[in-house]
């Protein structure tokens, strides 16, 4: 079994989620990395 990004979104949200509640703050900084990392991912950047 081959692990892709659509197999670790979930995993990523589920503890973004979680973060956010423990510490707002983050919020920020954890969507602005997502944002970064979707982008990347996107354009084939990052395989």
């Amino acid at each position: 079994m081959t692990i892709t990004v659509a197999h670790l979104q979930p995993v990523i949200a589920i503890i973004a989620g979680v973060l956010i509640l423990i510490m707002p703050r983050l919020l920020n900084y954890i969507v602005a990395i997502y944002l970064i990392l979707a982008g990347l991912f996107g354009l084939g950047i990052v395989h």
